[in-house]
Parts: C-alpha cells; sequence; structure tokens
C-alpha cells in the first residue's frame, strides 16, 4: 500500500509500534463502542462521538500496524480518514466517505453545538462503527 503522499506532505510519521499498541488501540475502539451503546439512550451527541471515536480508534490500530502514527499538530482526524482510505482500499469508499463525515459532525458536536445527533442518526452511527471496528480487527489479524 502506497502511504508516500502522506509522509510526503508530514501528516504521518514511521513509527515501529509492537503488536500491544494496536491489541491497545483496538480495545479502545470496542470500548468505545460499548459506551456509545449505553449512550444511545442518554445523549445522543455522544453517542455520536462514541461511535466516531470507535472508527478513529480502529484505524490508529491499522496505522500502527502498518508501521506509522499521525504527525503531531492539527488535522489528525483528517489523517486518519485519509489514511483509512488507503489501508481499506477502493472496495470501501462509501464507508471513508461516512468515516468523513462523521469527522465534520463530530468536530460541531463536540465545539459548537448541543443537539445535532438525531436518534435514527446516532443508530446509524453505533452500527457503522460496530461495521468498520469488525473490519479493522480482522485486517489486524491477517
Amino acid at each position: 500500500m502506497a502511504y508516500e503522499d502522506l509522509l510526503n506532505r508530514g501528516l504521518i510519521k514511521p513509527f515501529a509500534a509492537g503488536r500491544a499498541q494496536s491489541a491497545s488501540r483496538l480495545a479502545l475502539a470496542k470500548r468505545d463502542i460499548k459506551a456509545a451503546e449505553a449512550m444511545l439512550a442518554i445523549d445522543r451527541d455522544w453517542a455520536f462521538s462514541m461511535a466516531y471515536n470507535a472508527i478513529l480508534q480502529a484505524t490508529r490500530a491499522l496505522m500502527f500496524a502498518n508501521g506509522f502514527r499521525p504527525a503531531a499538530g492539527e488535522g489528525q482526524h483528517k489523517t486518519a480518514v485519509e489514511f483509512s482510505e488507503i489501508a481499506l482500499g477502493e472496495k470501501f469508499q462509501d464507508d471513508i466517505y461516512i468515516f468523513d463525515k462523521m469527522r465534520s459532525k463530530r468536530h460541531r458536536v463536540i465545539y459548537d453545538a448541543l443537539g445535532l445527533v438525531s436518534l435514527e442518526e446516532a443508530k446509524q452511527a453505533f452500527a457503522f462503527a460496530v461495521r468498520f471496528v469488525k473490519e479493522a480487527e480482522q485486517l489486524l489479524e491477517r
């Protein structure tokens, strides 16, 4: 897989992560899925944000497993989206689009306003996170 563009743009850096570090990120993703499910009945915005974070952590697990980490500074979430696009490939274009839309909305939920997420949207985000994390886990097992 070609990560040279991200390296050349200074968005990722080589990183000699061990299996434990990838496994740790995957464990965080699974924790966030459980939290998102529990939060659906309490706060839709937070359920959505937790589902998004599960996807982000699964992507970081893939990054570590491939020998990279995000560069320090702004834009790490966008870099994760770009990295997942390369790591998962063309077959997952629709999923990457959803991930990026969630990234944008999560930013607004965290920093701008309350009540932006409907219950249906939170449930969809949760279901997507479950599927995404499962796919990442399968890739990490190979």
